[in-house]
């Protein structure tokens, strides 16, 4: 099944929410315990104002993934540095959505003036520690037993990526 990229839209709304929620439910890449409701897509539209927000469909228009970047910190002084996040259902894993909407946000960021990305991420979030170190990410801090989630302790693990 072939996929593309495109920009966030109003009509990803329910699509956004089920993904995210799927990961809210069934592992610890998303934090929250309980799921979230539509308000979560306009929390999304909000953090990734003025920075790039896509979701990955399928070729008969089936949101797969999605990801944007934010402000690290609201001071000035941090415009040069950017978190970013992306879920991909892990059926569609694998096919080169996550690294393809890495590289968009690292055209993005470069194009913006950003030359750092971070990303949190859980411990107990085995795939995405991999994901992140294999694309060129280096661990740069780690909040040891900061979260509980579905009765598990986990460490936040910080990257950061020099763009």
């Amino acid at each position: 099944m072939t996929w593309r990229l495109e920009a966030l839209a109003e009509s990803d709304r329910s699509a956004v929410v089920r993904i995210f929620n799927y990961f809210v439910q069934e592992s610890f890449a998303a934090y929250p315990e309980k799921p979230v409701g539509d308000e979560f897509f306009d929390r999304v539209l909000a953090m990734s104002k003025g920075y790039p927000a896509l979701t990955a469909k399928t070729d008969i228009g089936e949101v797969v993934g999605f990801g944007f970047l934010r402000a690290f910190h609201p001071a000035g002084t941090f415009s040069r540095t950017a978190e970013i996040a992306y879920f991909v259902l892990p059926e569609h894993t694998g096919q080169g959505i996550g690294s393809t909407m890495l590289s968009c946000f690292v055209d993005a960021a470069r194009a913006m003036g950003v030359d750092n990305l971070l990303a949190s991420v859980s411990s107990l979030n085995e795939q995405s520690l991999r994901f992140h170190r294999k694309a060129g990410f280096e661990c740069c801090g780690r909040f040891v037993r900061v979260g509980r989630k579905a009765g598990h302790d986990f460490d936040v693990v910080w990257f950061q990526k020099r763009v």
